[in-house]
C-alpha cells in the first residue's frame, strides 16, 4: 500500500501541473484578451466540461489504451477546464487594474504583462485551486485502474489495490 503511494501521488503531481499549464495558459488568453477569444476558448471548455471528467476519461484511455501515459493526459483534459476558468477569473480581477494599463500604455508585449505582472499577483486563488485538485485527480486515477483502465496489475497502485482485493471486503474481519 505505502508503495502503490508514490504512483499514485505521482499522478496527481503530474496531471495537476500538466492541467494547470494547459488551463493557466488558456484562461490567462481568454481572461486578458476577452472578447471574441475569451468566447471561442470558453465555448470549446464548455464542451469539454459538459462531459462528466469520469466518463470523459473512461473514453479516452479506452480509446487510446491502458498506460500510466494515457492515463495521465486522459485525467489531464478532463481537468483542465477547471483550472482554466479559476485562472480565467483570476486574470479578469487583476487585468482592469491601473499598473497594467501602465504597463500597456509603456509598450510592454502582452506576454511580458502576463508572465510578469498579472499571474504573479492572481497567483493566489489558482494554487488554492492546484492545491484541491490533486485529490480528485488521485480518486480518478484510482477509480479508472478500480475499474480495469489504469495502471497494469503488477505495478501498485491504489485503485488497482482495491480492486485486487474486492473479494475480501466482505469476508475478512480484523
Amino acid at each position: 500500500c505505502i508503495h502503490a503511494t508514490r504512483i499514485s501521488l505521482s499522478i496527481g503531481f503530474v496531471t495537476t501541473a500538466c492541467s494547470l499549464l494547459a488551463g493557466g495558459i488558456l484562461g490567462a488568453i481568454a481572461g486578458f484578451y476577452g472578447g471574441f477569444r475569451d468566447s471561442v476558448i470558453m465555448r470549446l471548455l464548455d464542451v469539454i466540461s459538459s462531459m462528466p471528467s469520469i466518463l470523459l476519461s473512461l473514453t479516452i484511455v479506452a480509446v487510446l489504451g491502458t498506460d500510466i501515459k494515457n492515463l495521465m493526459l486522459a485525467i489531464m483534459v478532463s481537468r483542465t477546464p477547471a483550472m482554466a476558468r479559476v485562472v480565467r477569473s483570476a486574470v479578469m480581477t487583476v487585468v482592469d487594474t491601473e499598473y497594467i494599463e501602465a504597463a500597456k500604455a509603456g509598450g510592454t508585449k502582452d506576454v511580458r504583462i502576463i508572465i510578469r505582472h498579472i499571474i504573479p499577483n492572481s497567483i493566489g486563488p489558482i494554487m488554492v485551486q492546484a492545491t484541491m485538485s490533486v485529490a480528485s485527480m488521485i480518486l480518478q486515477a484510482a477509480s479508472l485502474s478500480f475499474l480495469g483502465l489504469g495502471i497494469a496489475p503488477p505495478t501498485p497502485e491504489w485503485g488497482a489495490l482495491v480492486s485486487s482485493a474486492r473479494e475480501y471486503l466482505r469476508t475478512d474481519t480484523y
